[in-house]
């Protein structure tokens, strides 16, 4: 019901953490880490709240009806009084935390709200929601270890969450092929090949930018050694949407294809390793 497997997505947060090297210390670590799990108890709200609107259409999904609410395991009452109760604790926790952090934690779920009644039957809008949500992620993340953000930090951000987000969009019109209105209405706006321009698009702008990101973010200009494993794993997520099906999870794809974590691992330590050695 809170979807952990989905709380992989808030790992945006440690971002900052990440990209700022000097400032890791155990503080800030143990910050960023206790940011995680408020952030990823909000966000177990959204999908409480998101199941119980969604449980009717998730019941003709061939995978979403299996969800405690949409197979009816769980009471959608009193999940929707867990939820509640969860939210109240965990945000109230995250403006002790640092009140900007909780007043984000507040707009994000404000925002998901938003998206579950009104945004998601929104065509372009829904998945431009989806990417902005990311987008909160890694500004909160920088605001519990008060550290600056680049705008080409965010811009990449945004255009890697759209990229996400439309081929989470093909996955489903997919998925459900000519059934697609009855699950989310939304889906019979668009088409396959439409989702594939806004992909070539968007996957373009997101190797520009990070490229743009890793000469002008005032570090270390070795950062473009990076470059390499971003396009590789733009291009493997690419090869499993249109080769293999998938894409409409992207936390299950993370942790069931191979290459793309071990791209992400690789990642990780090459950006340790270069600010700890050209810094």
């Amino acid at each position: 019901m809170l979807r952990p497997k989905q709380w992989t997505k808030n790992g945006l947060l440690f971002a900052a953490l990440l990209f700022s090297f000097e400032e890791i210390r155990t503080e800030t670590v143990l910050t960023t880490i206790l940011g995680f799990i408020l952030f990823s108890l909000v966000a177990g709200c959204v999908y409480i709240l998101n199941d119980y609107v969604d449980r009717e259409r998730d019941q003709q999904h061939p995978v979403k009806k299996f969800r405690p609410l949409a197979s009816g395991q769980v009471n959608p009452t009193h999940a929707l009084l867990f939820g509640a109760l969860l939210l109240i604790g965990s945000v109230g926790t995250a403006f002790v935390v640092n009140p900007i952090f909780g007043v984000l934690c507040i707009v994000y779920f404000i925002l998901n709200v938003s998206y579950s009644f009104v945004l998601k039957h929104l065509v372009i809008l829904d998945m431009m929601t989806i990417a902005a949500g990311f987008v909160l992620r890694a500004i909160a993340g920088g605001v519990l270890i008060h550290v600056p953000f680049t705008p080409w930090f965010l811009i990449c951000t945004l255009l890697l969450s759209l990229f996400l987000a439309i081929g989470k969009r093909r996955n489903e019109l997919t998925l459900l092929e000519g059934n697609t209105g009855s699950h989310r209405k939304v889906l019979d706006n668009y088409s396959i090949t439409l989702l594939d321009q806004f992909n070539t698009i968007v996957t373009t702008a997101t190797i520009i930018s990070y490229s743009l990101f890793t000469f002008t973010s005032d570090r270390t200009i070795h950062l473009m050694w990076t470059i390499p494993l971003v396009i590789y794993g733009m291009f493997r997520y690419l090869y499993l949407i249109h080769m293999k099906n998938q894409g409409g999870s992207p936390d299950r794809v993370l942790f069931e294809d191979k290459p793309i974590l071990i791209t992400v691992i690789l990642y990780v330590i090459s950006v340790i390793c270069i600010f700890a050695i050209f810094e």
